[in-house]
């Protein structure tokens, strides 16, 4: 495990102005991943664009972390039905060019 691609827990929290109880709250949901390295708490780089949704979601436009997940899970589900579609378009022009 490369630990250059992860953030502490706390440098996190004082970067952003928020509590490390928050950050617990939204690994507990699911939303992030804390990996413990040496009896640290750590993020990696990957989830920063997350969390950092996840953080303007809370404090600009006041969505409790119930909120969050459901935005999330949306999200997720479109996406899924993007690729989807990318999928069946791309068939569909296969049987169009024959």
């Amino acid at each position: 495990m490369n630990k250059k691609h992860f953030i502490s827990t706390q440098t996190i929290c004082s970067h952003y102005d928020i509590e490390i109880s928050f950050v617990d709250a939204i690994n507990k949901m699911g939303l992030i991943q804390i990996e413990i390295i040496e009896q640290n708490q750590f993020i990696h780089q990957d989830q920063i664009n997350n969390l950092e949704k996840i953080i303007r979601l809370h404090s600009e436009l006041n969505v409790n972390l119930e909120g969050i997940d459901v935005v999330f899970n949306l999200l997720e589900k479109e996406r899924e039905l993007r690729n989807e579609l990318n999928i069946l378009q791309n068939k569909l022009r296969l049987f169009e060019n024959d």
